[in-house]
């Protein structure tokens, strides 16, 4: 975790640290609680999605590609065709990469609610596209995407109750990697849900 399990304020860079597992209450417990604020928000200050890697396929078709169950075939410009994937929110198969959103996992205005208002262009950046770590962004139904929009797990949980366990412990652990805070409800929300979830564990790894 971060330091001393994410002390340092939202707008602080995170300091260097080794990934660290924690149980799901305790990862939770750990999340600094503050009151959100939207103020100023725009979609567009988290520029997305990128190609980092310079290689013709930008973030989503890198998401696409890394969760892909079957892989698509992959011509010019990146284009994918053919493939197979699951949308663990709902619990679909889908076969057709175009009827795919790929959901931040933490929704960007979340993500500014709280603490990436203070952030610098490039880390907001950073945060948009992070392909380094597997729970930041997640291929999903275009439904399902939609139908969470901005909202927190205090407001939105999967519709696969099955998946709960696993979406509280992604949530959780990119609200860590980024020193996110939380609010009250959303808390509250987490740790009902970590209460049913004995087992759960996050890996916390904090962002460069």
């Amino acid at each position: 975790m971060l330091g001393a399990l994410a002390l340092a304020l939202p707008f602080s860079p995170p300091a260097a640290a080794d990934p660290a597992t924690l149980p799901l209450a305790a990862a939770v417990d750990a999340l600094p609680v503050a009151e959100e604020d939207r103020t100023g928000y725009d979609r567009r200050l988290f520029r997305h999605w990128i190609d980092a890697d310079r290689d013709g396929c930008n973030t989503r078709a890198e998401v696409l590609k890394a969760e892909a169950i079957v892989p698509p075939e992959q011509s010019a410009g990146c284009r994918l065709t053919g493939g197979l994937w699951h949308s663990y929110y709902d619990d679909v198969f889908v076969d057709d990469a175009s009827s795919l959103d790929i959901d931040h996992m933490v929704p960007l205005a979340e993500a500014w609610d709280s603490g990436a208002s203070q952030w610098s262009p490039a880390r907001r950046e950073a945060f948009a596209n992070d392909l380094d770590y597997d729970p930041s962004l997640v291929a999903v139904t275009a439904r399902s995407n939609r139908s969470k929009g901005d909202k927190d797990p205090a407001e939105w949980m999967p519709p696969a109750g099955h998946e709960h366990c696993r979406y509280v412990e992604e949530w959780t652990a990119v609200k860590h990697r980024w020193v996110l805070t939380v609010d009250q409800a959303e808390r509250e929300a987490l740790l009902a849900v970590a209460g049913r979830c004995p087992d759960s564990t996050v890996e916390i790894v904090p962002a460069p």
